[in-house]
Protein backbone atom coordinates (compact mmCIF):
# COMPACT_ATOMS: atom_id res chain seq x y z
CA UNK A 1 0.00 0.00 0.00
CA UNK A 2 1.16 3.28 -0.94
CA UNK A 3 2.09 5.72 2.14
CA UNK A 4 -0.17 8.22 0.91
CA UNK A 5 -3.23 5.57 1.20
CA UNK A 6 -1.60 4.42 4.01
CA UNK A 7 -2.39 7.93 5.72
CA UNK A 8 -5.96 8.09 4.71
CA UNK A 9 -6.63 4.26 6.24
CA UNK A 10 -4.90 5.32 9.17
CA UNK A 11 -6.84 8.55 9.51
CA UNK A 12 -10.17 6.41 9.34
CA UNK A 13 -9.17 3.69 11.38
CA UNK A 14 -8.78 6.31 13.90
CA UNK A 15 -12.09 8.25 12.82
CA UNK A 16 -13.78 4.47 13.83
CA UNK A 17 -12.12 4.16 16.87
CA UNK A 18 -13.02 7.09 18.00
CA UNK A 19 -16.27 6.61 17.49
CA UNK A 20 -15.96 2.58 19.18
CA UNK A 21 -14.65 5.22 22.47
CA UNK A 22 -17.52 7.67 22.19
CA UNK A 23 -20.45 4.86 22.51
CA UNK A 24 -18.78 2.84 25.09
CA UNK A 25 -18.66 6.11 26.88
CA UNK A 26 -22.03 6.79 26.27
CA UNK A 27 -22.92 3.79 28.08
CA UNK A 28 -20.75 4.32 30.85
CA UNK A 29 -22.16 7.63 31.80
CA UNK A 30 -26.00 5.78 31.37
CA UNK A 31 -24.65 3.50 33.60
CA UNK A 32 -23.14 5.91 36.36
CA UNK A 33 -26.40 7.73 35.82
CA UNK A 34 -28.25 4.12 37.04
CA UNK A 35 -25.69 4.09 39.84
CA UNK A 36 -26.37 7.56 41.20
CA UNK A 37 -29.91 6.71 41.71
CA UNK A 38 -29.13 4.13 43.39
CA UNK A 39 -26.89 5.72 45.31
CA UNK A 40 -29.57 7.83 46.39
CA UNK A 41 -32.38 5.34 47.04
CA UNK A 42 -29.60 3.10 49.31
CA UNK A 43 -29.02 6.62 51.14
CA UNK A 44 -32.60 7.71 51.73
CA UNK A 45 -33.24 3.76 53.52
CA UNK A 46 -30.41 4.30 55.32
CA UNK A 47 -31.48 7.44 56.30
CA UNK A 48 -34.91 5.82 57.59
CA UNK A 49 -33.39 3.07 59.07
CA UNK A 50 -31.39 5.07 61.30
CA UNK A 51 -34.47 6.95 62.27
CA UNK A 52 -36.85 3.80 62.87
CA UNK A 53 -33.45 2.78 64.91
CA UNK A 54 -33.86 5.49 67.42
CA UNK A 55 -37.59 5.03 67.36
CA UNK A 56 -37.14 1.53 68.61
CA UNK A 57 -34.46 2.41 71.05
CA UNK A 58 -37.42 4.83 72.82
CA UNK A 59 -39.26 1.95 72.70
CA UNK A 60 -36.97 0.21 75.25
CA UNK A 61 -37.97 2.65 77.86
CA UNK A 62 -40.78 0.07 78.01
CA UNK A 63 -40.00 -2.90 79.53
CA UNK A 64 -42.80 -4.69 78.44
CA UNK A 65 -43.11 -6.00 74.56
CA UNK A 66 -45.48 -3.90 73.38
CA UNK A 67 -47.43 -4.09 69.54
CA UNK A 68 -45.55 -0.44 68.21
CA UNK A 69 -42.18 -2.23 69.01
CA UNK A 70 -43.25 -5.22 66.39
CA UNK A 71 -44.73 -2.73 64.33
CA UNK A 72 -41.53 -0.78 64.11
CA UNK A 73 -39.55 -4.04 63.71
CA UNK A 74 -41.67 -4.90 60.94
CA UNK A 75 -41.10 -1.90 59.62
CA UNK A 76 -37.09 -2.08 60.31
CA UNK A 77 -36.72 -5.22 58.87
CA UNK A 78 -39.04 -4.20 54.86
CA UNK A 79 -36.34 -1.20 54.98
CA UNK A 80 -33.57 -3.23 55.86
CA UNK A 81 -34.50 -5.96 52.93
CA UNK A 82 -35.06 -2.65 50.27
CA UNK A 83 -31.57 -1.60 50.91
CA UNK A 84 -30.09 -5.27 51.17
CA UNK A 85 -31.61 -5.38 47.03
CA UNK A 86 -30.63 -1.47 46.44
CA UNK A 87 -27.06 -2.66 47.37
CA UNK A 88 -27.44 -5.87 45.23
CA UNK A 89 -28.74 -3.97 42.03
CA UNK A 90 -25.66 -1.50 42.75
CA UNK A 91 -23.36 -4.21 42.73
CA UNK A 92 -24.76 -5.34 39.29
CA UNK A 93 -24.66 -1.97 38.13
CA UNK A 94 -20.93 -1.72 39.16
CA UNK A 95 -20.15 -5.31 37.35
CA UNK A 96 -21.61 -3.37 33.79
CA UNK A 97 -19.31 -0.45 34.59
CA UNK A 98 -16.24 -2.92 34.81
CA UNK A 99 -17.04 -4.68 31.88
CA UNK A 100 -17.81 -1.50 29.82
CA UNK A 101 -14.40 -0.48 31.60
CA UNK A 102 -12.56 -3.76 30.12
CA UNK A 103 -13.98 -3.29 27.06
CA UNK A 104 -12.18 -0.14 26.47
CA UNK A 105 -9.26 -1.21 27.99
CA UNK A 106 -8.97 -4.09 25.61
CA UNK A 107 -10.06 -1.59 22.41
CA UNK A 108 -7.50 1.09 23.56
CA UNK A 109 -4.48 -1.62 24.38
CA UNK A 110 -5.14 -3.49 20.83
CA UNK A 111 -4.95 0.05 19.31
CA UNK A 112 -2.19 1.29 21.06
CA UNK A 113 -0.06 -2.47 19.82
CA UNK A 114 -0.92 -1.09 16.08
CA UNK A 115 -0.29 2.03 16.70
CA UNK A 116 3.38 1.32 17.60
CA UNK A 117 3.63 -1.80 15.37
CA UNK A 118 2.97 1.30 12.64
CA UNK A 119 5.08 3.73 13.90
CA UNK A 120 8.13 1.34 13.75
CA UNK A 121 7.69 0.40 10.34
CA UNK A 122 7.15 3.85 9.47
CA UNK A 123 10.47 4.88 11.29
CA UNK A 124 11.92 1.82 9.23
CA UNK A 125 10.92 2.91 6.07
CA UNK A 126 11.92 6.69 6.74
CA UNK A 127 15.37 5.48 7.68
CA UNK A 128 15.26 3.03 4.15
CA UNK A 129 14.34 5.86 2.14
CA UNK A 130 13.54 8.95 3.53
CA UNK A 131 17.66 10.19 3.59
CA UNK A 132 17.84 13.95 2.13
CA UNK A 133 19.61 12.95 -0.73
CA UNK A 134 16.77 10.05 -1.87
CA UNK A 135 14.35 13.19 -1.18
CA UNK A 136 16.00 15.40 -3.34
CA UNK A 137 16.68 12.91 -6.10
CA UNK A 138 13.13 12.25 -5.81
CA UNK A 139 11.82 15.66 -5.78
CA UNK A 140 14.19 16.81 -8.83
CA UNK A 141 12.78 13.61 -10.83
CA UNK A 142 8.99 15.33 -11.11
CA UNK A 143 8.39 15.75 -14.82
CA UNK A 144 7.00 19.12 -14.19
CA UNK A 145 6.81 21.27 -11.47
CA UNK A 146 3.23 20.65 -10.26
CA UNK A 147 4.71 17.34 -9.84
CA UNK A 148 7.61 18.05 -8.24
CA UNK A 149 5.67 20.26 -6.00
CA UNK A 150 3.22 17.34 -4.72
CA UNK A 151 5.86 15.17 -4.22
CA UNK A 152 7.57 18.22 -1.74
CA UNK A 153 3.82 18.39 -0.40
CA UNK A 154 3.81 14.33 0.23
CA UNK A 155 7.08 14.71 2.36
CA UNK A 156 5.63 17.45 4.55
CA UNK A 157 2.66 15.42 5.00
CA UNK A 158 4.51 12.30 5.86
CA UNK A 159 6.70 13.99 8.78
CA UNK A 160 3.68 15.67 10.11
CA UNK A 161 1.98 12.27 10.36
CA UNK A 162 4.66 10.92 12.32
CA UNK A 163 4.58 13.53 14.35
CA UNK A 164 0.97 12.96 14.68
CA UNK A 165 1.26 9.14 15.12
CA UNK A 166 4.01 9.48 18.11
CA UNK A 167 1.24 12.28 19.78
CA UNK A 168 -1.38 10.00 19.61
CA UNK A 169 0.25 7.15 20.79
CA UNK A 170 1.45 9.18 23.87
CA UNK A 171 -2.32 10.02 24.31
CA UNK A 172 -3.39 6.73 24.05
CA UNK A 173 -0.99 5.72 26.59
CA UNK A 174 -2.08 8.24 29.41
CA UNK A 175 -5.93 7.08 28.30
CA UNK A 176 -5.29 3.66 29.02
CA UNK A 177 -3.31 4.23 32.09
CA UNK A 178 -6.38 6.41 32.91
CA UNK A 179 -9.00 3.16 32.27
CA UNK A 180 -6.93 0.84 33.84
CA UNK A 181 -6.97 2.74 37.29
CA UNK A 182 -10.45 3.55 36.74
CA UNK A 183 -11.41 -0.22 36.70
CA UNK A 184 -9.41 -0.85 39.87
CA UNK A 185 -11.17 1.65 41.44
CA UNK A 186 -14.52 0.52 40.04
CA UNK A 187 -13.55 -3.04 41.36
CA UNK A 188 -12.91 -1.64 44.93
CA UNK A 189 -16.59 -0.21 45.18
CA UNK A 190 -17.29 -3.76 44.37
CA UNK A 191 -15.94 -5.34 47.03
CA UNK A 192 -16.85 -2.88 49.43
CA UNK A 193 -20.46 -2.70 48.82
CA UNK A 194 -20.08 -6.74 48.84
CA UNK A 195 -19.06 -6.51 52.46
CA UNK A 196 -21.51 -3.94 52.87
CA UNK A 197 -23.99 -6.43 51.99
CA UNK A 198 -22.83 -8.70 54.18
CA UNK A 199 -23.04 -6.88 57.26
CA UNK A 200 -26.84 -5.30 56.26
CA UNK A 201 -28.02 -9.65 55.83
CA UNK A 202 -26.47 -10.14 59.14
CA UNK A 203 -27.64 -7.10 60.78
CA UNK A 204 -31.21 -8.43 58.99
CA UNK A 205 -31.06 -12.16 60.97
CA UNK A 206 -30.79 -10.29 64.00
CA UNK A 207 -33.89 -7.80 63.31
CA UNK A 208 -35.84 -11.34 62.78
CA UNK A 209 -34.71 -12.83 65.54
CA UNK A 210 -35.72 -9.68 67.89
CA UNK A 211 -38.85 -9.66 65.55
CA UNK A 212 -39.85 -13.46 66.83
CA UNK A 213 -39.05 -13.33 70.44
CA UNK A 214 -41.17 -10.05 70.11
CA UNK A 215 -44.59 -12.25 68.69
CA UNK A 216 -43.78 -14.37 70.90
CA UNK A 217 -43.51 -12.39 74.23
CA UNK A 218 -47.13 -10.58 72.60
CA UNK A 219 -48.62 -13.80 72.20
CA UNK A 220 -48.83 -14.16 75.78
CA UNK A 221 -50.73 -11.34 75.91
CA UNK A 222 -53.53 -11.60 73.98
CA UNK A 223 -56.60 -11.10 76.21
CA UNK A 224 -54.44 -7.71 76.67
CA UNK A 225 -54.02 -6.99 72.44
CA UNK A 226 -57.60 -7.59 72.43
CA UNK A 227 -58.96 -5.38 75.03
CA UNK A 228 -56.47 -2.92 73.44
CA UNK A 229 -58.04 -3.07 69.71
CA UNK A 230 -61.06 -3.14 71.11
CA UNK A 231 -60.88 0.62 73.01
CA UNK A 232 -59.21 1.31 69.63
CA UNK A 233 -61.79 0.63 67.07
CA UNK A 234 -64.46 1.92 69.37
CA UNK A 235 -62.39 5.23 69.35
CA UNK A 236 -62.30 5.23 65.36
CA UNK A 237 -65.67 4.74 65.19
CA UNK A 238 -66.73 7.55 67.77
CA UNK A 239 -64.38 9.81 65.49
CA UNK A 240 -66.06 8.54 62.10
CA UNK A 241 -69.20 9.39 63.38
CA UNK A 242 -68.75 13.06 64.29
CA UNK A 243 -66.73 13.44 61.22
CA UNK A 244 -70.02 12.57 58.89
CA UNK A 245 -71.98 14.58 61.45
CA UNK A 246 -69.95 17.20 61.23
CA UNK A 247 -70.06 16.66 56.81
CA UNK A 248 -73.71 16.18 57.53
CA UNK A 249 -74.15 19.49 59.37
CA UNK A 250 -71.69 21.69 57.18
CA UNK A 251 -73.62 20.05 54.13
CA UNK A 252 -76.99 21.64 55.35
CA UNK A 253 -75.04 24.82 56.48
CA UNK A 254 -73.97 25.44 52.86
CA UNK A 255 -77.31 24.33 51.33
CA UNK A 256 -78.84 27.51 53.42
CA UNK A 257 -76.40 29.53 52.46
CA UNK A 258 -76.56 28.69 48.99
CA UNK A 259 -80.79 29.37 48.97
CA UNK A 260 -80.09 32.69 50.56
CA UNK A 261 -77.33 34.11 47.92
CA UNK A 262 -79.75 32.69 45.45
CA UNK A 263 -82.57 34.74 46.93
CA UNK A 264 -80.53 37.92 47.66
CA UNK A 265 -79.03 37.77 43.99
CA UNK A 266 -82.36 37.40 42.07
CA UNK A 267 -80.97 33.77 40.64
CA UNK A 268 -82.46 30.35 40.48
CA UNK A 269 -82.31 28.30 43.51
CA UNK A 270 -79.64 26.21 43.16
CA UNK A 271 -79.84 22.21 43.10
CA UNK A 272 -79.15 21.02 47.07
CA UNK A 273 -77.82 17.66 47.61
CA UNK A 274 -77.30 15.91 50.90
CA UNK A 275 -74.25 14.38 50.11
CA UNK A 276 -71.83 17.27 48.40
CA UNK A 277 -70.94 20.38 50.44
CA UNK A 278 -72.25 23.92 48.17
CA UNK A 279 -68.82 25.76 47.84
CA UNK A 280 -68.18 29.52 47.45
CA UNK A 281 -65.91 30.18 45.08
CA UNK A 282 -63.12 31.22 47.18
CA UNK A 283 -63.96 27.32 48.38
CA UNK A 284 -64.03 25.95 44.88
CA UNK A 285 -60.72 27.13 44.58
CA UNK A 286 -59.32 26.12 47.78
CA UNK A 287 -60.92 22.67 46.89
CA UNK A 288 -59.61 22.35 43.39
CA UNK A 289 -55.94 23.53 44.42
CA UNK A 290 -55.66 20.58 46.80
CA UNK A 291 -56.63 18.42 44.32
CA UNK A 292 -54.17 19.34 41.86
CA UNK A 293 -51.56 18.88 45.03
CA UNK A 294 -52.32 14.89 45.19
CA UNK A 295 -49.15 13.11 45.87
CA UNK A 296 -47.28 16.13 46.67
CA UNK A 297 -48.79 17.30 49.91
CA UNK A 298 -46.26 17.85 52.51
CA UNK A 299 -45.93 15.38 55.61
CA UNK A 300 -48.36 16.23 58.74
CA UNK A 301 -45.15 16.41 60.37
CA UNK A 302 -41.20 16.90 59.56
CA UNK A 303 -39.97 13.59 60.82
CA UNK A 304 -42.02 9.99 61.09
CA UNK A 305 -43.10 6.45 59.49
CA UNK A 306 -45.81 4.97 58.86
CA UNK A 307 -46.90 2.19 61.42
CA UNK A 308 -50.23 1.48 60.56
CA UNK A 309 -51.37 1.80 56.89
CA UNK A 310 -54.53 2.60 54.94
CA UNK A 311 -57.50 -0.03 54.95
CA UNK A 312 -58.66 -3.52 56.38
CA UNK A 313 -55.46 -5.69 56.78
CA UNK A 314 -54.56 -8.61 59.18
CA UNK A 315 -53.73 -7.92 62.86
CA UNK A 316 -49.79 -8.91 63.49
CA UNK A 317 -50.68 -11.35 65.94
CA UNK A 318 -54.08 -11.85 66.47
CA UNK A 319 -55.11 -14.79 64.09
CA UNK A 320 -57.67 -14.53 61.65
CA UNK A 321 -58.64 -10.93 63.25
CA UNK A 322 -58.32 -7.89 61.09
CA UNK A 323 -58.22 -4.12 61.41
CA UNK A 324 -59.96 -1.38 59.56
CA UNK A 325 -57.82 2.25 59.24
CA UNK A 326 -59.36 5.12 58.26
CA UNK A 327 -56.33 6.80 57.59
CA UNK A 328 -52.54 6.02 58.48
CA UNK A 329 -50.95 5.80 62.05
CA UNK A 330 -47.20 7.68 61.98
CA UNK A 331 -44.68 7.46 64.73
CA UNK A 332 -42.80 9.87 64.85
CA UNK A 333 -40.12 12.05 68.13
CA UNK A 334 -41.64 12.45 71.20
CA UNK A 335 -42.74 16.24 71.38
CA UNK A 336 -42.84 16.26 67.62
CA UNK A 337 -44.76 19.45 66.19
CA UNK A 338 -48.01 18.34 63.82
CA UNK A 339 -48.37 21.07 60.77
CA UNK A 340 -51.32 21.69 58.30
CA UNK A 341 -51.05 19.89 55.47
CA UNK A 342 -52.39 22.26 52.99
CA UNK A 343 -54.58 26.10 53.28
CA UNK A 344 -58.05 25.28 55.32
CA UNK A 345 -60.11 26.63 57.70
CA UNK A 346 -60.54 24.49 61.29
CA UNK A 347 -63.66 22.98 61.36
CA UNK A 348 -63.55 21.56 64.50
CA UNK A 349 -61.24 20.62 68.16
CA UNK A 350 -62.67 17.68 70.21
CA UNK A 351 -61.45 15.34 72.62
CA UNK A 352 -61.30 11.45 72.71
CA UNK A 353 -60.60 8.64 74.69
CA UNK A 354 -57.32 6.57 73.49
CA UNK A 355 -57.59 9.29 70.79
CA UNK A 356 -56.65 12.32 73.04
CA UNK A 357 -57.01 15.96 71.42
CA UNK A 358 -58.40 15.70 67.34
CA UNK A 359 -57.98 18.59 64.93
CA UNK A 360 -60.07 18.56 61.50
CA UNK A 361 -59.44 21.17 58.96
CA UNK A 362 -61.59 21.90 55.92
CA UNK A 363 -60.06 22.85 52.30
CA UNK A 364 -63.18 23.43 50.28
CA UNK A 365 -64.86 20.12 49.72
CA UNK A 366 -62.13 17.52 51.68
CA UNK A 367 -61.05 17.29 55.23
CA UNK A 368 -58.13 16.12 57.17
CA UNK A 369 -58.14 15.18 60.47
CA UNK A 370 -55.18 15.07 62.92
CA UNK A 371 -55.56 13.04 66.42
CA UNK A 372 -53.83 11.82 69.46
CA UNK A 373 -52.39 15.59 69.68
CA UNK A 374 -51.69 15.88 73.75
CA UNK A 375 -51.48 19.87 72.52
CA UNK A 376 -53.57 21.95 70.07
CA UNK A 377 -52.75 25.41 68.69
CA UNK A 378 -55.46 26.29 66.93
CA UNK A 379 -59.28 27.06 67.44
CA UNK A 380 -62.20 26.04 65.83
CA UNK A 381 -63.14 29.09 62.89
CA UNK A 382 -59.39 29.46 62.25
CA UNK A 383 -58.03 30.05 58.70
CA UNK A 384 -54.72 28.41 58.89
CA UNK A 385 -51.85 28.02 55.81
CA UNK A 386 -49.73 24.92 55.16
CA UNK A 387 -47.59 24.06 57.37
CA UNK A 388 -48.53 25.80 60.23
CA UNK A 389 -48.68 24.13 63.70
CA UNK A 390 -51.81 22.49 64.92
CA UNK A 391 -50.21 20.67 67.72
CA UNK A 392 -47.69 18.38 69.43
CA UNK A 393 -48.14 14.40 69.49
CA UNK A 394 -49.36 12.87 72.70
CA UNK A 395 -46.96 10.28 73.94
CA UNK A 396 -48.27 7.11 75.41
CA UNK A 397 -46.74 6.83 78.80
CA UNK A 398 -47.36 2.43 79.00
CA UNK A 399 -44.98 2.08 75.88
CA UNK A 400 -43.51 5.17 75.20
CA UNK A 401 -44.91 5.33 71.91
CA UNK A 402 -45.12 8.79 69.67
CA UNK A 403 -47.63 8.05 67.34
CA UNK A 404 -51.04 10.41 65.66
CA UNK A 405 -53.35 9.56 63.54
CA UNK A 406 -53.88 11.31 60.28
CA UNK A 407 -57.21 11.09 57.48
CA UNK A 408 -58.24 12.62 54.38
CA UNK A 409 -62.34 12.90 53.31
CA UNK A 410 -63.48 13.77 50.11
CA UNK A 411 -66.90 14.73 50.92
CA UNK A 412 -68.44 11.52 52.46
CA UNK A 413 -66.13 9.42 51.14
CA UNK A 414 -62.48 8.57 52.77
CA UNK A 415 -59.14 8.77 51.37
CA UNK A 416 -55.94 7.21 51.25
CA UNK A 417 -53.47 9.50 52.39
CA UNK A 418 -50.55 7.51 51.35
CA UNK A 419 -51.72 8.66 47.61
CA UNK A 420 -52.14 12.40 48.96
CA UNK A 421 -48.66 12.81 50.46
CA UNK A 422 -45.49 13.47 49.12
CA UNK A 423 -43.26 10.69 48.90
CA UNK A 424 -40.54 11.74 50.73
CA UNK A 425 -41.24 14.52 53.70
Amino acid sequence: MKQSNLIKYRIFQLLMYAFILLIADCNFILAQNTKENLQKTKKQLEQEIKYTNMLLEQTQKSRQASLNKLILINRQIEKREALVEAINSEIDQIQKEIGIQSEQVRHLSDELKKMKDEYASMIYYAYKNLNIFNRIMFIFAAEDFNQAFYRLRYYQQYSSYRRTQAEIIRKTQMDLAQKIKQMEETKTQKALLALSKEQEKNKLIGEKEIKNNTVQELGKNEKQLVATLRDKQEAAQKLQREIEKLIAEEIKASAIRAKKTAKTENKPKPEITETKIMLTPVEMELSSSFAANKGKLPWPSEKGIITGIFGEHPHPILKYVKVKNNGIDITTDEGANVRSVFNGKVSRVMSFPNMNKVVIVRHGEFLTVYSNLEEVSVADGQEISTKQLIGTVHTSQDDSKTEYHFEIWLGKTIQNPQEWLSAYH
